[in-house]
């Protein structure tokens, strides 16, 4: 048996592996700066093609290619370029975010295809918010104010200030105030809310931006609108007494009505008796004989 063995096992050992095309790279998630470069590993081995092909595609909506044929390809052309199999992109934006795949095809080897994915994410500081302050609102109403800034990565958070000094909401304030939707909200606006507004979105990139103050003014309502109030507001107050009073008379009406009919319903006199049957009788004058 130990003689049958040794061959066995020395041809084991002597017997080329066969091994295939293997791809990986080594950060598969990549994070940087807008307007920096974003390299994107990727490292492969072959087992006989010494020069495979070599491409990368992005994934979206759909595929597109980055580097097809040795030579890249749409907005990457110009501003990348390729050592071995890692690709890096030069003064990368938001529009570059987004999962990349690395396929290296050796057409020699056993299997001939191998890939690897990298995904990259562009992170951008906060831009000068959009806030949406009214110029005059009037006292009593309800009102929110809104802070938007939708160009930064990771989302900003936002705060708003007035007359330059920070607003935090509390049990005790008469406004709330979402941190990660940018609203300002006041359930009944008082004279004591007139001021310079203005919001500031930051997040964990870059430095805090904010928008322009604006003057918000509480006024009371003029005296011909008060009237005019006073006025509607008699008007529909008089309008609906009106229909209940309508509806009150109606309803008092029907009733009467109803019983009227039930007391007519409930008297039914007996019908006429039938008219006597008529016979049609002919008017006979016997004839006379007479004897001579």
């Amino acid at each position: 048996m130990k003689v049958l063995m040794l061959p066995l096992l020395i041809t084991f050992f002597h017997s080329p592996v066969c091994l295939s095309v293997t791809v990986s790279s080594s950060k598969p998630n990549v994070e940087v700066h807008e307007h920096t470069d974003a390299v994107l590993a990727c490292e492969f081995r072959t087992e006989k093609d010494p020069n495979p092909r070599i491409e990368w595609k992005k994934k979206g909506k759909g595929v597109t290619f980055v580097y097809f044929n040795n030579k890249f390809t749409g907005s990457y052309a110009g501003r990348a370029k390729m050592e071995g199999a890692t690709l890096t992109i030069h003064s990368v934006t938001q529009k570059d975010s987004g999962e990349y795949r690395c396929e290296v095809t050796a057409s020699e080897d056993h299997v001939n295809l191998g890939e690897a994915t990298v995904t990259l994410n562009v992170l951008v500081p906060p831009h000068v918010p959009s806030c949406e302050v009214p110029s005059s609102v009037f006292v009593g109403l309800g009102l929110e104010l809104l802070c938007k800034d939708k160009l930064s990565v990771p989302p900003a958070t936002y705060r708003w200030y007035k007359d330059n000094k920070a607003l935090t909401a509390t049990g005790d304030t008469p406004y709330s105030i979402d941190t990660n939707k940018g609203t300002l909200k006041f359930k009944s606006v008082s004279k004591t809310d007139a001021g310079m507004y203005r919001c500031e979105s930051s997040n964990s990139v870059g430095a805090p931006k904010s928008c322009v103050a604006q003057q918000l003014k509480v006024v009371d309502y003029p005296l011909n609108m008060t009237i005019l109030i006073a006025g509607a507001s008699g008007f529909v107050a008089l309008l609906l007494f009106c229909c209940i009073c309508v509806c009150v008379c109606r309803h008092r009406g029907c009733c009467k009505k109803s019983k009227k009919t039930k007391s007519a319903k409930s008297y039914n006199p007996p019908p006429p008796p039938p008219p006597p049957p008529t016979r049609n009788f002919r008017h006979y004058k016997p004839t006379q004989s007479f004897m001579i």
